[in-house]
């Protein structure tokens, strides 16, 4: 009876250990150990080496593959960011800040299964920003399993330089861009063993997260690593006509010049990260009017990108995409005083029909409620709206599936801005009661189109119908033509 007695509770305490164990997977490189979710609804692993360290003779070149260790990697911490300069909106990821950073995070309801895969790509003018926190998001309570990766952020990202070309066979530059490619491929090697389908991915992203998106789509290096795209206030170049390679060789030669460099890259990639972190602030390209543009002014670099994304758009797979903007988003940078030149550089030869549309000839008209004032409106509309109706349009003319919408919701109950959706996507914030974005989202993760049983109807997209989805606290309401005038006026891809 004692020995019955015995045994029954070494089997209880066996069973205890085996449901509190953490969980281990056996990823590429090596053994991993997660931990569950605080809210016991998911498990979580935080920091997994997609690639080795981008350090030393690692900089500026391709990632390479996976530093393997030896026994069992914990993978619970938030992971550092990759290295950025202090903007003070990212005062968190410049503190923890490594340029070994080429991580990412997974969160899935379980290890078995075969659940639709979402990776998330973050923003921050792709000079700052990373994907800490992101795994907190319980969208994976809808069946998913959700992905946030890391990339090289700034002038270790996305610097092009003659030396790099001569060393690369004529390329060089879009090293984040190719450490995000790095990351869709560990994807496609592991998240089965998270109870992920390897065959059913859906890339999406917000600002410079989105408009890597829309180039990642673009790139005929992604072929076989995704299926599906979600792009969230962000396109290629935001609109700005694309940067030659010739034209991003000039950036690598002012750097030169201000590290002393004589052209030898061997002398850069042994440069201490505060002397580039400072000769970053001093870049200038004069393709953009602020330096926050200056690595969203997209370069085709003869690799990843070896043609204009339009251009390509026409000849890699056709995939189906969402492509959104917020009703007001972010306005001109110097305010009024840059409006003039802001609306004669985006409409160029339209410039003066613009002009009269915006009233810039007379005193400023009281804001709207919904759009804000002159410099929010005008703002949204070049870098923003007009920019996300083109891509749509070219990807809808040549035979993509498209979804567009415009959100205009804020959780203080204001006025929309600059990523007001992501809290409707990866928080808890609802449409309105029984209604939210994350469901069309994930349904669309799911099926390839957003629209399932018991939602709401939203439109696709086609070139010549202009439809799309109106986003606010009534639901989603189909519309047509969005701000028609004045984006008819310009061409911004």
């Amino acid at each position: 009876m004692h020995l019955r007695g015995s045994l029954a509770l070494l089997g209880g305490a066996l069973l205890m250990l085996g449901a509190t164990a953490p969980p281990r997977v056996a990823v590429t490189g090596g053994m991993i150990e997660g931990t569950t979710a605080a809210d016991g609804t998911a498990l979580v692993f935080q920091g997994i080496p997609f690639a080795a360290p981008p350090t030393g003779e690692n900089r500026w070149r391709p990632p390479q593959p996976v530093v393997a260790w030896q026994g069992v990697r914990e993978t619970t911490d938030e992971a550092p960011a990759c290295i950025q300069n202090d903007y003070q909106w990212n005062a968190h990821t410049y503190v923890h800040a490594s340029e070994d950073c080429l991580t990412l995070d997974v969160r899935t309801p379980s290890l078995t299964g075969k659940r639709p895969v979402m990776v998330w790509i973050h923003g921050g003018s792709n000079y700052a920003g990373g994907s800490a926190g992101t795994v907190q998001s319980r969208i994976t309570d809808k069946g998913v399993v959700l992905v946030a990766i890391q990339y090289r952020l700034g002038i270790l990202g996305f610097l092009s330089h003659r030396a790099l070309a001569r060393e690369q066979g004529g390329a060089s530059g879009n090293y984040g861009l190719m450490d995000q490619i790095a990351a869709l491929r560990w994807v496609r090697a592991n998240i089965a063993k998270f109870g992920g389908d390897p065959g059913n991915v859906t890339i999406f992203g917000e600002s410079a997260g989105s408009q890597d998106v829309s180039l990642l789509l673009a790139s005929p290096e992604t072929t076989g690593l995704f299926g599906k795209a979600i792009m969230e206030s962000g396109t290629p170049g935001f609109g700005l006509p694309f940067r030659s390679l010739d034209q991003a060789f000039r950036l690598g030669d002012q750097l030169d010049a201000l590290t002393d460099s004589g052209g030898d890259i061997e002398k850069l990639r042994h440069d201490s990260v505060a002397a580039l972190l400072a000769a970053d602030l001093k870049l200038h390209d004069p393709g953009v009017q602020t330096h926050g543009f200056l690595w969203l002014h997209t370069t085709i670099d003869g690799k990843v990108l070896p043609k204009s994304p339009r251009q390509l758009y026409a000849e890699v797979p056709k995939r189906p995409v969402i492509v959104g903007t917020n009703r007001a988003e972010f306005g001109i940078d110097g305010g009024v005083t840059h409006l003039d030149s802001a609306v004669d550089v985006a409409f160029a030869g339209n410039a003066g029909k613009a002009r009269a549309f915006y009233r810039l000839d007379q005193p400023a008209p009281p804001a709207d409620p919904r759009l804000g004032d002159r410099v929010l409106m005008v703002g949204t509309d070049v870098i923003f709206r007009c920019p996300a109706n083109g891509t749509a349009t070219v990807m809808a003319q040549n035979g993509w599936p498209v979804w567009r919408y415009e959100f205009d919701l804020a959780t203080d109950g204001g006025i929309s801005s600059h990523g007001s959706e992501i809290g409707y996507v990866l928080g808890d914030a609802r449409i309105r009661d029984g209604l939210s974005l994350a469901d069309y989202w994930v349904t669309f993760a799911r099926t390839g189109d957003p629209n399932g049983a018991g939602l709401p109807e939203w439109p696709a997209f086609t070139a010549a119908g202009q439809r799309y989805a109106e986003i606010d606290g009534r639901g989603i309401t189909p519309r047509s033509h969005l701000r028609s005038t004045p984006c008819q006026w310009m061409d911004r891809l």
